[in-house]
């Protein structure tokens, strides 16, 4: 079953997602790597929250955009994505771009975890920005409500 859930922890409040453009467009993403949308939830946070979280499950010390949780099996991609909102406005600040697209490409990122793609190993993060970059730019303008 395709679903996608979406929740709030921390000082956040829910993005303003149009969630049936965002579902199609995950599901056109996920299609291109040969799998299949399962189960997928978002938490959105803060950053105290996603520092608690990458402490208790990672034993790493210090903020991040998102920490993904993979339960996916045979060809359904599943898992938790939690996503430090703060991280993400800090982060389009100083790349220059648009919270909503540092939003989207974050988004993107965990999904393309679930895919299979890593970003830790020697050439790794080059394909995983070209991977995100072909996901952005299939992403439809109506994914945020007006």
């Amino acid at each position: 079953m395709t679903e996608i859930n979406y929740m709030t922890q921390g000082n956040v409040t829910l993005p303003a997602l149009n969630e049936a453009a965002v579902l199609d467009w995950i599901v056109k993403v996920v299609q291109r790597h040969g799998q299949r949308v399962g189960c997928l939830t978002y938490v959105f946070c803060d950053d105290e929250y996603i520092l608690v979280t990458n402490r208790e499950f990672l034993g790493h010390d210090f903020y991040t955009d998102i920490i993904t949780f993979d339960y996916t099996n045979s060809r359904h991609i599943a898992g938790d994505m939690v996503i430090s909102l703060d991280t993400v406005s800090s982060n389009a600040e100083m790349l220059g771009v648009a919270y909503e697209k540092e939003l989207m490409r974050v988004m993107i990122h965990g999904v393309l975890h679930l895919c299979g793609i890593n970003d830790k190993g020697p050439g790794e993060r080059e394909i995983m920005e070209q991977f995100e970059d072909e996901a952005l730019a299939i992403l439809p303008d109506d994914v945020f409500k007006k």
